[in-house]
């Protein structure tokens, strides 16, 4: 897949109504400090389009980057950010419920667990929240470049037992740092557009 235009085209909160989208749609779900700003920037080839931040929980909206006229990335607000009240997460939880149930265009969901970690409550519940709705997720464990070599078939077997997934799960390492996985993700995009 080569990424040649990329705008950031809508920005939904939480009273706004989702766009009603003609391109197939791929959604970016994951704790607030996971990485899902670092992973589209990569994915996108660029610096700073989906903002990064320290401080997380900084997407407190639903992001609509229109790829190349051909699809959108859909970045889902952060979950699990230990800072926000219960109002907000509630909020955010809706916002992402509400487009699970209702976006038309929905293909490919992508859920981002940190490699270093063994998945929180909070990433069980999204895991089965999305295969609840009816999608497959393809689990992304990031910061692939934090840990040893020798650790990575450990930790990705944390992950696999920890959310039990189902046989045929695709679950990827990425490294936003090396971009270690970016090709495997291009990929399953490149068969999106394909279909």
């Amino acid at each position: 897949m080569i990424i040649k235009n990329v705008s950031l085209e809508t920005v939904c909160g939480v009273a706004s109504k989702l766009p009603d989208n003609q391109l197939p749609e791929v959604a970016f779900a994951g704790k607030s400090n996971v990485g899902k700003s670092s992973l589209i920037n990569a994915l996108m080839n660029r610096k700073s389009l989906a903002r990064t931040s320290a401080q997380p929980g900084k997407t407190q909206t639903i992001n609509y980057y229109n790829i190349n006229n051909a699809l959108f990335f859909v970045d889902l607000p952060g979950y699990g950010y230990a800072r926000a009240n219960e109002a907000v997460k509630a909020k955010w939880g809706k916002m992402v419920e509400n487009y699970l149930h209702r976006s038309k265009q929905l293909q490919i969901v992508f859920l981002l667990i940190d490699i270093r970690h063994e998945p929180s409550e909070n990433d069980r519940i999204m895991y089965d929240w999305i295969c609840r709705n009816g999608y497959h997720p393809v689990i992304i464990a990031t910061k692939l470049d934090k840990i040893k070599r020798s650790q990575v078939q450990k930790q990705l077997k944390l992950i696999r037992t920890s959310l039990e997934t189902g046989p045929g799960t695709i679950l990827i390492p990425f490294s936003a740092e090396t971009k270690q996985g970016r090709e495997e993700i291009y990929e399953l995009l490149d068969q999106l557009s394909a279909d």
